[in-house]
């Protein structure tokens, strides 16, 4: 993938994974934009790096994605690659009721539905500029966290979607990479230690290595621990299957009614 020259466009990258690439991508001399909910948050990311265009939206929102869409396309009319990192991981309690029937389905309205509108509403740009999709997965669309059931599932819908969408793309010019992380120290993995069968890494290996297979032109990235799972997935999946409920039972939410 060409990682220079180029103007890019980065869901949920106020912060964790997201910001972590933009300033990478930025480092190399690319123009970057990075969305985010959370508007002071994306005040203070704004005043930490000026260089970075920040604009607030929801991928959650299918009006809002209208509304990026456009004026995206009209201030920054030679986007050329979008990173679908927008996500939350949850842990669920399956034993129990949802109190919130709505909000058990917020990891699927961020994780899936966000990443597939997105690409929609992009799709027209990015073919015209022969452009290059990175759609965020994780190593758990490999083998489920079980404590993060919907998390796990929504990891591995975006999986089959983007092989799908690579197919469907080979001949337009469109690129589509899928970057599948392992645990890595941002505030979505904040439950996850290392031990119990988790490596997790920093933000700065999980750049390193991803940029290093990314310029060897990878179009499955799996830094870390998600080459190990994916292995294991094919070896031995119900061993592995096992160590992760093991390592994971811990944070399963107990005696607790919520979404």
């Amino acid at each position: 993938m060409k990682l220079t020259g180029r103007t890019i466009l980065i869901t949920g990258g106020s912060a964790g994974i997201g910001l972590a690439f933009a300033l990478k991508f930025l480092e190399l001399g690319n123009e970057v934009i990075v969305t985010g909910r959370r508007r002071t948050v994306l005040e203070e990311v704004k005043a930490n790096y000026p260089k970075l265009h920040t604009i607030q939206s929801d991928v959650a929102d299918p009006a809002q994605i209208v509304a990026l869409a456009k004026r995206v396309k009209a201030g920054f009319p030679k986007l050329d690659l979008l990173m679908n990192n927008a996500g939350i991981m949850l842990h669920k309690n399956l034993k129990i009721p949802a109190s919130d029937l709505y909000g058990l389905m917020a990891e699927v309205d961020i994780n899936v539905a966000g990443v597939i509108r997105m690409n929609s509403a992009f799709i027209d740009i990015l073919t015209a500029n022969k452009g290059t999709v990175i759609n965020v997965s994780s190593a758990l669309a490999f083998v489920p966290l079980p404590s993060a059931p919907i998390y796990s599932a929504t990891k591995a819908a975006v999986h089959a979607y983007t092989q799908s969408l690579r197919f469907q793309l080979e001949e337009t010019g469109v690129e589509v990479i899928e970057l599948m992380p392992p645990a890595v120290k941002t505030d979505l993995a904040a439950d996850i230690t290392e031990g119990d069968g988790f490596t997790v890494i920093t933000t700065d290996e999980l750049v390193k290595q991803s940029f290093a297979l990314l310029k060897a032109g990878a179009v499955e990235v799996r830094p870390g621990q998600a080459k190990q799972l994916a292995f294991m997935r094919r070896l031995a999946p119900d061993f592995i299957n096992r160590q992760l409920w093991k390592a994971s039972k811990k944070l399963v939410p107990v005696g607790v009614v919520g979404s």
